[in-house]
């Protein structure tokens, strides 16, 4: 039988881990390891070692990094982000039916030049549904654009002040200037709302990792599986279309709500067979519809269940909305001091619901999750004031 040889070729990518050999480097009796070394590229913390190895005759492997006793990954690439600093000993394995092979390579890892900064440091995308904080929070002026509005809300977001998302589906996407690492069994960041006791209005969270390296997010998203992700009442890929609204038609008024200013303000359809419209109340006079958008917006996404809240009060002139919080898993949720608002990594799950295992994240996006009229309060409606990685003293 021929020998198998296994190639590596070891590349850096985003500040990519530096490989060198190590006096430990020893062949398994019966194999060959050729490595072709790579380019001393030095790795910073917080930041993605990206090793691709190139395996020769080696079909139908297994794959294997660990570092001492703990397993990384079981892929034949690693993309890892670790917390510390100093050199790093790494082990990849490989393994078929008749043979097996193993490497020690060391991943030189250096501190960042600049602290890491623990708060938004990009908006890629601000995109609300209507709602009577949008075009306020933050502020449009005529003739800005998408872009202009994502810099907007960094400016608000970067010193922890508050966006609106709007109601159902509105989102924002954010980044940041290091990768936020996931410790199991521990919390690794928080999304900051305005949530106080009976006052939740829950976001719903997605992260992404930059597995391509072109620092957009454009990679696959996995989402935070909060407490309500089971529930039956939840609706996986609700979808909605909001239809921009005549501002100067007459207003719809009931008699019923003098609350209200117009309760045919914005028209409103979803995937599920129903329709309404967004009421205009009489606290909040500006547009509610985002105005640099076209003539109609479409949301996709999770819509957690609406029916704990609810109008409390038996007298109609005074009536008492209570907005109860979800147990843990969103935002705008718990009030940002408790511990319940803190997110971890492990809840992530894949577009079929099963759990993934990432090591670390670099985008968040955030929608508005629920779809309900609140009387005097309005929309239910998501805001979001930045985000804090945890693993950051």
């Amino acid at each position: 039988m021929k020998r198998k040889h296994i190639l590596f070729a070891l590349t850096a990518a985003l500040a990519a881990g530096s490989c060198s050999k190590d006096k430990n480097d020893v062949q398994a009796p019966g194999s060959q390891i050729v490595i072709t070394t790579a380019d001393v590229v030095p790795a910073t913390q917080l930041k993605w070692v990206k090793i691709a190895p190139q395996v020769d005759k080696a079909d139908n492997a297994s794959y294997l990094w660990t570092m001492g006793k703990d397993t990384l990954v079981v892929t034949k690439d690693l993309m890892y982000a670790f917390d510390t600093t100093g050199n790093i000993s790494l082990k990849f394995s490989v393994k078929t039916a008749t043979d097996s092979n193993q490497k020690n390579i060391v991943v030189q890892l250096a501190a960042p030049a600049v602290p890491y900064t623990n708060a938004v440091t990009k908006v890629f995308e601000y995109f609300p549904a209507p709602g009577q904080f949008i075009n306020t929070l933050p502020e449009w002026k005529a003739g800005q654009t998408d872009k202009d509005m994502a810099d907007a809300a960094l400016a608000k977001l970067s010193k922890e002040n508050i966006i609106s998302l709007g109601g159902f589906g509105g989102y924002v996407i954010m980044g940041f200037d290091h990768t936020i690492i996931n410790k199991p069994g521990k919390s690794s960041f928080l999304v900051l709302g305005n949530a106080f006791a009976n006052n939740a209005e829950p976001g719903v969270i997605m992260v992404s990792a930059d597995a391509n390296g072109n620092g957009l997010p454009d990679d696959p998203w996995y989402e935070i599986a909060g407490a309500a992700y089971n529930n039956p009442k939840t609706i996986k890929n609700y979808q909605i279309t909001y239809y921009k609204p005549d501002e100067n038609k007459t207003p719809v008024t009931d008699p019923s709500d003098p609350y209200s200013s117009d309760v045919q303000y914005i028209r409103w359809e979803d995937n599920q067979g129903k329709s309404g419209y967004l009421v205009k109340n009489q606290y909040h006079n500006q547009p509610y519809y985002p105005q640099w958008k076209g003539n109609s917006i479409v949301f996709t996404g999770t819509r957690l269940p609406d029916d704990q809240i609810r109008n409390t009060s038996s007298d109609p002139a005074s009536p008492y909305w209570v907005l109860p919080a979800f147990p843990y898993g969103y935002v705008d949720n718990q009030s940002n001091t408790d511990v319940n608002a803190q997110i971890k990594l492990d809840w992530a799950v894949d577009n079929t619901g099963r759990s993934v295992k990432l090591s670390g994240i670099d985008f968040i996006r955030v929608h508005s999750g629920i779809r309900k009229e609140a009387g005097w309060l309005g929309e239910v409606s998501t805001e979001v004031a930045g985000v804090r990685d945890l693993n950051l003293k």
